[in-house]
């Protein structure tokens, strides 16, 4: 059984905010996958987490086009440790989904080898929580990372006045899904798939996998294992660094 890992970046990060370059105006930032975190760019801080574990065969990642050649010199000049592993770049698309899709189109793989996938932008996902994502994938065919949830979840109903509740959802029955989350590739490229035949677009893999009508585990993740999104993350991320450094 071999690990493959897909890293899905090739995603603009609309949400991080423009860099003021003074009177003339504002530039645009670096996608936020490639905004540097303690002077390294996230995604290379997020590789790392990956290729330290011994369990993984291989590195997929999914870029824009005309970001594929740069990267590359980027990771021989600056990250030579993370091409100890086999480390592929595919071209990626517009959405998570059709980058996912990319990689898993090129992978070579046996339909119980294990693939998982991970944000570009999670740096700080713990080798124990990859190790018992993969054994779970093993042992069930598919599973995620998720943190139980802290605050009182609200269904709502939106309507031209605003946002009202209309029923209080049991915290004990929710989690909040994390990243990797991990599956066999016959299941995964199965769901996959039948997405694609439907024209169906899901909000992360799993929720393919749940169509596809595979049962998903749960392994419990990390706080620490925060998605940066928005500039405000970046504060939060830069302590978690500092306090990494540290230890």
């Amino acid at each position: 059984m071999k690990v493959v890992v897909i890293i899905p970046a090739a995603g603009l990060g609309t949400r991080m905010a423009a860099m003021p370059v003074g009177a003339k105006g504002k530039q645009k930032a670096p996608s936020k996958q490639f905004t540097e975190l303690g002077g390294t760019p996230i995604l290379i801080h997020t590789l790392r987490k990956f290729a330290s574990v011994d369990a993984v065969s291989e590195i997929w990642i999914a870029l824009r086009e005309n970001e594929i050649a740069g990267f590359h010199a980027r990771l021989a000049n600056e990250a030579s440790d993370i091409l100890k592993k086999k480390v592929e770049l595919v071209v990626g698309g517009e959405h998570r989904q059709q980058s996912v899709a990319s990689a898993l189109d090129a992978v070579a793989a046996a339909v119980d080898d294990i693939v998982l996938v991970h944000d570009a932008v999670r740096p700080f996902v713990t080798p124990e929580i990859i190790q018992e994502v993969i054994e779970a994938a093993e042992k069930y065919g598919a599973a995620i990372a998720a943190l139980p949830a802290v605050d009182t979840v609200k269904q709502v109903e939106r309507t031209a006045q605003g946002a009202l509740i209309k029923a209080t959802i049991p915290r004990a029955g929710i989690v909040m899904a994390q990243t990797p989350q991990g599956f066999r590739y016959g299941v995964i490229k199965k769901a996959f798939d039948e997405a694609a035949a439907d024209g169906f677009t899901g909000t992360d893999e799993a929720s393919l996998v749940e169509r596809s009508g595979h049962d998903v585990a749960v392994v419990m993740g990390s706080p620490r294992n925060i998605k940066i999104t928005a500039p405000a993350d970046m504060e939060l991320a830069e302590f978690y660094l500092r306090s990494s450094d540290r230890h």
